[in-house]
């Protein structure tokens, strides 16, 4: 027993030995002299700003406003996404009518609508939660689209002779068939993101991770600049590591997600 935990904890500190070891020549790099401090300023310094700003409630509040815009992107054009590649991926004539349209817009950078996107709905909360739908939205369609259009006949056959028929089908065969692509454009879109609502808080926002660097920038706070950048790397990891987690929870049956050891 007192060796599989050493193991198992062996393993969950591996992938945060690359992190540290950039932390530790961070924190030398910077006090002995070798990067100036208004280039880059020392982690203690970093730390110092994130306690100050924990005290006064403003870390709180532009975290929470910057998670809560995330996630309805993401909710809303995740949805759109997957009923779209589901439609399409079962009905060919949906495909016909639909898919062309779709890998149209798929190929203008969504980033790039920003200043139109601003022109028609300001910077408020409309402009954050149309981009971060745009960007969520393709990765989970084509997946989607992907997943169910690659799924073995034999298997959809195999349910028919099992007396699966319309909804049960779909529920019990073709959505458990399409579900390792789903979850991988679910992985992707979230790492999406997080890029996608980085951009727009810097160039449309009052409020936000991205409007608190930007208003550090304008007083030369790179301490607040530097933790802003922090923030939005743990958002990510700690949503990759849900859809990891969702993969596991969700791929039980699935040889290649079952770990082993």
């Amino acid at each position: 027993m007192d060796n599989r935990r050493r193991r198992q904890g062996l393993r969950a500190a591996v992938p945060w030995i690359v992190p540290v070891l950039i932390i530790v020549f961070w924190h030398i790099s910077t006090t002995t002299g070798v990067v100036a401090g208004n280039i880059l300023p020392p982690p203690l310094e970093v730390v110092r700003s994130f306690i100050h700003l924990l005290e006064n409630g403003e870390l709180a509040r532009n975290v929470g406003i910057s998670t809560q815009r995330a996630v309805l992107g993401f909710l809303i054009g995740g949805s759109i996404g997957f009923l779209l590649g589901l439609i399409n991926g079962v009905w060919f004539k949906a495909e016909h009518l639909l898919d062309t349209t779709i890998q149209m817009i798929r190929n203008i950078p969504h980033l790039a609508l920003i200043p139109i996107v601003i022109l028609w709905f300001g910077i408020g909360e409309q402009t954050k939660l149309l981009l971060v739908s745009l960007g969520v939205f393709f990765p989970i369609y084509l997946n989607t689209f992907h997943g169910i259009r690659s799924l073995d006949p034999k298997l959809v056959e195999m349910g028919r002779v099992y007396g699966y028929k319309g909804v049960p089908l779909y529920f019990h065969v073709i959505l458990p068939g399409a579900l390792p692509s789903i979850l991988v454009g679910i992985r992707q879109s979230l790492g999406i993101m997080w890029l996608t609502l980085i951009v727009a808080e810097t160039v449309a926002a009052d409020s936000g991770i991205g409007y608190m660097a930007m208003n550090a920038r304008e007083f030369m706070r790179m301490d607040i600049i530097v933790l802003s950048i922090l923030l939005y790397a743990l958002l990510g990891k700690l949503s990759d590591s849900l859809a990891k987690w969702l993969e596991k929870s969700w791929l039980r049956w699935h040889p290649n997600f079952t770990r082993k050891g």
